[in-house]
C-alpha cells in the first residue's frame, strides 16, 4: 500500500456508534493547522454584518430568554448548528464525545451496539454491530427509532438521543421503532452492555470454500484478515478454492484498514482516491504485490447497511475485477470528514472531500451496485410429509454398488474403538450440523456459496 503525502489516520463510518462517538463518514485526523498565505488571508474576508447579527442574537437570548442559559451552552449550540446545517456528516463533538470516538477505534466501548444517524427528525439505524445487545434484540438496518423509553425522539439532536441511549451496563432501554413491512410500531427492549467488537471472524463452509466476516474496520482488521485466512487454510489442510467475504451491515471504520483489506486481494492498481478543495484532501492509495488468495475466486456480500469503508473495499475489488459483488445496493456514503481538535478538548468534523473507486465512480448517495442481486427473502424448510420417493436402492434385487471400499470403511468404523476418532467424528458432525442450520437461516450466504461454487467450477474448466 502506498499513498502520496499521507500524514493522517482516517475514520470512515456512518452515523454514531452508541456509547462511542458522534462520527459520520471518513474522518481525517489532522495533525496541525494548515499555514495560511498572505494572499489566502486577504481572500478570507469576514462577513461583518452577519457577525454583528450573531453577537446581537447571542446578547438578546442570553439576556431575554425566559430561563437563564449558560453562555457556554449557547455558544456550543451555535457551533453545532453551524456545522449540522452544512450536511448530515459535519458535526461538533463535545470533549466527552471526542474522547469516546478515540476510544472506539480500539474496539471496546460502552453502549447498545449499533450505528445510527438522523433522518426526518428520527434516529435511523445504519446497522447493528455483530454480537451486541442491539443485534441480539433483533434491531435491523433501516429501523427508525421514534421513542427512547417514554421520550419522543422528534425534536432532539442526535447527540441528545445518544446520551439517552447510553447508560450503565446491565440497565435496560425500550426502543419504539418503525420498520418497513410492519403495520404498527415495534417495542424492543435492549440491555446496555460494554461493547467488545471482534472485527474479523472466519469459518469453513463447504468444498474448500472459506467464509470471512468483517463487522467493522478497525486498526488491526487488515492483519487480522490475513491471519484469518491462514487459520482457514490450516483447518482445511489445503489452500482455499474460494472465499466469501461478508461485509453486510458493516458501517465502516478506519480507512487504512479498508485499504489493507483491499490490498490483501490485489497485486497492483488503484484502490481508492479522494478529491477536495484543500491539498491534504487529495490522496491516492495503490495496491502492492501479494494476493493472499493467489487469484482464487472471491464473492463479496453487501447490503444496504454496508457503508463507507465497506464500499471502498467492494468498489475496489469490483472495479479491479478481482471479486464478484453480491447482495443489494450499499448505503452510499462517499464523503471525507476532517477532524480538528479544539483547544477546549472538543473537536469539529467538517466534510472536506469525496472518495472515488478506481474507475472514478463516486459512491456518494449512489452506493455500490452488486453484480448479482440477492433480494431479501424469508426461507422456511419444508417439513417431510412422511413419504419419500422410491430410489434404486429400494428396489428388490437391485445391483450392488460394486465399490468394495464402502464395506471396508464400514467394517473399519464398526471395529474401531478409538475414542479420539469418535470424538473427532462427533466434532465434525456437530460442525456440519451448525453449518447446515446457518445456511438454512441465511439465504444470502447460501446464495453466495452457490455463486462461489459456480465460479470455482468455471475457473477449473479454464485450467
Amino acid at each position: 500500500m502506498s499513498t502520496s503525502g499521507l500524514k493522517k489516520i482516517m475514520w470512515i463510518g456512518t452515523g454514531t456508534l452508541l456509547g462511542a462517538m458522534i462520527a459520520v463518514g471518513t474522518t481525517v485526523w489532522a495533525d496541525q493547522e494548515q499555514a495560511v498565505t498572505p494572499t489566502e488571508e486577504a481572500a478570507l474576508s469576514l462577513p461583518l454584518k452577519e457577525l454583528r447579527a450573531f453577537v446581537e442574537v447571542f446578547e438578546r437570548v442570553s439576556h431575554d430568554y425566559v430561563d437563564s442559559v449558560d453562555d457556554k451552552k449557547l455558544l456550543e449550540g451555535a457551533i453545532s448548528g453551524m456545522l449540522s446545517n452544512l450536511d448530515p456528516h459535519s458535526a461538533y463533538l463535545p470533549p466527552e464525545d471526542f474522547t469516546e470516538m478515540q476510544e472506539h477505534t480500539t474496539g471496546e466501548f460502552g453502549g447498545l451496539g449499533m450505528e445510527v444517524g438522523m433522518e426526518d427528525g428520527f434516529v435511523k439505524i445504519i446497522s447493528p454491530i455483530d454480537d451486541t445487545p442491539a443485534q441480539k434484540a433483533g434491531i435491523k438496518a433501516g429501523d427508525l427509532v421514534i421513542k427512547l423509553g417514554k421520550e419522543p425522539v422528534k425534536g432532539k439532536t442526535l447527540g441528545e438521543a445518544v446520551k439517552i441511549m447510553r447508560g450503565k451496563p446491565g440497565t435496560k432501554l425500550e426502543l419504539t421503532i418503525i420498520r418497513d413491512g410492519e403495520d404498527a410500531p415495534l417495542k424492543i427492549v435492549i440491555t446496555r452492555a460494554v461493547i467488545k467488537v471482534k472485527s474479523v471472524k472466519q469459518r469453513m463452509l463447504k468444498d474448500n470454500i472459506g467464509y470471512l466476516r468483517i463487522s467493522q474496520f478497525q486498526i488491526r482488521t487488515g492483519s487480522d484478515l490475513v491471519k484469518g485466512i491462514a487459520k482457514l487454510e490450516k483447518e482445511n489442510k489445503a489452500p482455499l478454492d474460494g472465499l466469501v467475504l461478508d461485509l453486510r451491515n458493516n458501517p465502516g471504520g478506519v480507512l487504512t484498514a479498508a485499504v489493507q483489506v483491499s490490498d490483501a486481494f490485489l497485486n497492483k492498481g488503484l484502490i481508492v482516491y479522494t478529491e477536495g478543495r484543500i491539498k491534504n484532501s487529495q490522496m491516492r492509495f495503490e495496491a502492492e504485490d501479494g494476493d493472499v488468495m493467489a487469484g482464487k475466486p472471491i464473492v463479496v456480500l453487501i447490503n444496504e447497511g454496508s457503508a463507507s469503508a465497506s464500499e471502498i473495499v467492494a468498489g475496489a475489488l469490483q472495479d479491479q475485477k478481482r471479486a464478484l459483488i453480491a447482495g443489494r445496493t450499499s448505503f452510499g456514503k462517499g464523503s471525507v470528514q476532517t477532524l480538528l481538535q479544539l483547544n477546549n478538548g472538543a473537536a469539529i468534523k467538517v466534510t472536506t472531500a469525496r472518495y472515488f473507486t478506481p474507475l472514478g465512480r463516486s459512491i456518494q448517495a449512489e452506493g455500490i451496485k452488486p453484480d448479482v442481486v440477492i433480494e431479501l427473502a424469508k426461507v422456511e424448510k419444508v417439513e417431510s410429509q412422511g413419504f419419500t420417493r422410491v430410489k434404486e436402492k429400494d428396489l428388490t434385487g437391485h445391483l450392488a454398488n460394486g465399490d468394495s471400499s464402502h464395506d471396508v470403511i464400514t467394517d473399519e468404523q464398526e471395529a474401531t474403538d478409538d475414542k479420539a476418532a469418535e470424538k473427532a467424528a462427533d466434532k465434525a458432525e456437530k460442525a456440519s450440523k451448525e453449518l447446515t442450520e446457518l445456511l438454512d437461516k441465511d439465504y444470502e450466504l447460501n446464495e453466495a456459496l452457490r455463486i462461489m461454487k459456480s465460479m470455482i467450477f468455471a475457473q477449473q474448466m479454464q485450467q
